[in-house]
């Protein structure tokens, strides 16, 4: 199930204006562009940023994600009807013979199952045509990242047009490795609601995931590291054999 900062309809309304810079997903614009990729499937694409700026460079693009709020998000924006958008995740998606299968910022760190996660690579190569390729980011565990999610380094306030001040903030809530938790906080100025939204996201290192990729047919080509985050995350470039 996804957060709830994704599947309430409050929380999604407000999500691009908490989170406006998406230079992370420059890297996946450039290697859709290597590839030269004519038709991406998008896994876990929330409010549709990253369908919505390759459609505008005539690709066509299906967004799948579980949360319903997010999608309807997605849906309102100019330029949503050049995409294919679906509720639901990859465990279970229509036919498809895409280029590339793409996991930006959280999402391969949001499947914390074993199964499900194993399930999601399964279901994104059976997504891809031969020779089609998987693109996605995880942090490295052994930079500690959650050390930073406190309220002291998240703090912020956005003025958001029609909707006011909000406040919000992160709290490590558990580390319990490979899993860690944590909550956001959001404060609505304009009528005092406070709303919170959990989150764990799973750390594997680069060796477990080499193995799970091996596993389901996936030759690693490639292991970048994320612009926005030198030297503090993977960025995994797997074909389908």
């Amino acid at each position: 199930m996804a957060d709830e900062c994704f599947r309430h309809p409050r929380l999604a309304a407000i999500h691009d204006r908490l989170d406006p810079d998406r230079s992370d997903l420059d890297a996946y614009l450039q290697m859709a562009e290597e590839l030269r990729a004519r038709r991406v499937l998008d896994i876990g694409c929330g409010t549709g940023v990253f369908p919505l700026l390759l459609a505008a460079r005539g690709i066509q693009v299906t967004g799948i994600d579980p949360a319903q709020a997010s999608i309807d998000v997605a849906r309102a924006k100019p330029g949503s009807e050049r995409v294919r958008w679906i509720c639901g995740d990859a465990t279970a998606l229509p036919p498809l013979q895409v280029d590339l299968a793409t996991m930006t910022a959280n999402v391969a760190q949001e499947i914390v199952d074993p199964d499900t996660w194993h399930r999601t690579l399964r279901g994104a190569y059976e997504a891809l045509r031969p020779g089609g390729h998987l693109a996605f980011e995880t942090r490295d565990p052994a930079r500690r990242a959650w050390q930073e999610w406190t309220r002291e380094h998240s703090y912020h306030v956005a003025e958001i047009p029609g909707v006011g001040s909000v406040e919000s903030w992160v709290d490590l809530i558990q580390v319990s490795l490979p899993l860690v938790t944590f909550r956001w906080t959001y404060v609505f100025a304009a009528d005092g609601q406070v709303m919170t939204s959990n989150s764990t996201l799973r750390f594997r290192d680069r060796a477990e995931i080499e193995r799970d990729l091996a596993a389901h047919g996936y030759e690693v080509e490639d292991v970048r590291g994320a612009p926005d985050r030198p030297g503090k995350e993977f960025v995994f470039l797997a074909r389908r054999s």
